[in-house]
């Protein structure tokens, strides 16, 4: 039988890691008190996609926008963390920067201006902010754009010039202003609606497995040193459900219809 996946692809930032590892720790036994057998160690060998799509995947954390779209029907939500990042719990944003030296200061002074992006799959990096962008209107002065990889390179690309703007998720902007320099060269103009924070899921289970799995979490957050749990920024573990993603499904599709991505949505 081949060997379960777990994996925390998210937010798995060098500086983290070891807390990512201390949080795997306290989850590998109080999934073993649930009955499930778990790998020694996280997995970050394969790409979050592929152990997204593997069917002995037992643990991972993906976006609300894959969630929506290419993993639908293919895994299980077992709930959704909640961060210290002043949002509703289960909920987060995309802050949208610019550098502290430019004269932006609303996003109708966007129009026309670069933006980096993480990935075009990405809820907080891409679709909240094109979603965001289409409020001011006039989303074909919007056309110019830098996928740059990750939200980290978004903000080096900003910080550098190579980008006017960019969406970063809130998580990974509070990290960045911990760890990434460049993130201190830039300053936030505005914030997207809420949705739904990045899930955590299972492949396709039972109920009743999901149940454990979701308790699984809760146990070993609560097991978590305050240390590991405050580097991590988690304070809880949130019951969603799957129609509480809707609201990323069809925020998509208005932007599909705004900025003519029909065959991106």
């Amino acid at each position: 039988m081949s060997e379960a996946i777990v994996s925390l692809p998210m937010y798995d930032w060098p500086e983290i890691q070891v807390y990512n590892d201390q949080f795997y720790k306290e989850l590998r036994t109080s999934l073993a008190d649930q009955g499930f057998i778990a790998p020694p160690v996280l997995d970050r060998t394969n790409t979050p996609m592929e152990q997204w799509l593997n069917s002995n995947l037992l643990l991972s954390q993906t976006c609300g926008l894959p969630f929506k779209t290419v993993l639908k029907d293919k895994v299980s939500l077992v709930g959704t963390p909640a961060y210290g990042i002043n949002c509703g719990a289960g909920s987060y944003y995309s802050v949208i920067v610019v550098h502290q030296e430019t004269s932006i200061d609303t996003l109708d002074d966007l129009k026309g201006l670069t933006f980096a992006y993480n990935d075009k799959g990405s809820q907080s990096g891409y679709a909240a902010l094109l979603y965001t962008l289409s409020s001011v209107g006039n989303t074909d002065d919007f056309g110019s754009s830098v996928e740059s990889g990750s939200h980290r390179a978004s903000i080096q690309a900003v910080a550098m010039g190579q980008a006017d703007f960019a969406a970063i998720d809130a998580l990974s902007w509070e990290l960045a202003l911990r760890h990434e320099p460049a993130a201190q060269k830039l300053r936030v103009i505005a914030t997207s609606e809420p949705t739904p924070t990045l899930p955590f899921i299972t492949a396709r289970r039972s109920r009743k497995a999901v149940d454990l799995l979701h308790m699984a979490v809760v146990d070993a957050m609560i097991s978590l040193d305050e240390t590991t749990r405050e580097a991590l920024l988690l304070i809880g573990f949130s019951p969603l459900k799957e129609r509480d993603y809707d609201v990323i499904e069809t925020r998509m599709n208005i932007v599909a219809q705004a900025f003519g991505l029909e065959g991106e949505a």
